[in-house]
């Protein structure tokens, strides 16, 4: 998908009926994450296309349903920002690309991005509260 043709809620509305079938889950949190290639955030344009998971956390790939898909994500440093606020209020990502991470020590590394939907996420609720994690190495 890409910025200006959002998949998402078609996305966590055909997976979220199914994480019940998940046996082998870690917590109740949700991520929702994207994948972006190398130079995506460099020649950035909203119509640039990424890949975007529906997630759960999982002890282990032994018992996943045969139509779901398995993502082993890799270690490394992660900023995370709380953020209290409607997820589809995009000035968080505005902040953090524009005004902290060029005044940090860090860079974006390219890696996973992610987003924990906890049991303070609610969906187009201004109270809703999400973990925002942004990869990141030192420059």
């Amino acid at each position: 998908m890409s910025m200006t043709n959002n998949k998402t809620p078609q996305l966590w509305g055909s997976f979220a009926p199914k994480i019940k079938d998940i046996p082998n889950r870690l917590t109740t949190d949700r991520i929702s994450m994207q994948v972006y290639d190398a130079l995506y955030f460099e020649n950035f344009n909203p119509n640039n296309e990424f890949e975007k998971w529906a997630t759960v956390e999982v002890e282990d790939f032994n018992e996943i349903p045969a139509e779901m898909e398995t993502f082993a994500l890799s270690g490394g440093e992660y900023a995370v920002f709380d953020y209290k606020g409607l997820s589809t209020d995009n000035s968080i990502f505005q902040y953090i690309f524009a005004t902290w991470l060029p005044k940090s020590e860090y860079r974006l590394d390219n890696r996973p991005h992610f987003e924990i939907l906890g049991e303070r996420y609610q969906n187009n609720n201004p109270n809703s509260e999400e973990e925002i994690w942004i990869p990141i190495k030192e420059k």
